[in-house]
């Protein structure tokens, strides 16, 4: 991933880390358990504001998860919190 992402990268880079966790069951689960939606959902879920940031942080919260996607794709997991920041419900509060 290029270092200065634009909307529309960040939001495949989103999608990506979305369809790797769909094609791993036990992944798969543990996301549709974290966010209360089912399988047949997501695809609906996914237009939603918001929802590709929180596939995002769910990477984030979960190290092992994160490094297995960039183990698998050679992703600088860097390149996580520089999407999420461009994502609609991705920004943080700043004090």
């Amino acid at each position: 991933m290029k270092n200065q992402l634009s909307l529309d990268d960040a939001q495949q880079f989103a999608i990506d880390a979305l369809v790797f966790l769909a094609q791993d069951s036990e992944l798969l689960s543990r996301f549709l358990a974290l966010t209360g939606i089912n399988a047949d959902q997501i695809r609906t879920a996914a237009d939603e504001p918001g929802f590709l940031a929180g596939v995002l942080q769910f990477y984030l919260g979960h190290e092992p998860t994160l490094m297995k996607f960039c183990e698998t794709n050679g992703t600088d997991p860097a390149t996580f919190q520089a999407a999420l920041r461009l994502l609609p419900g991705g920004r943080t509060q700043e004090m």
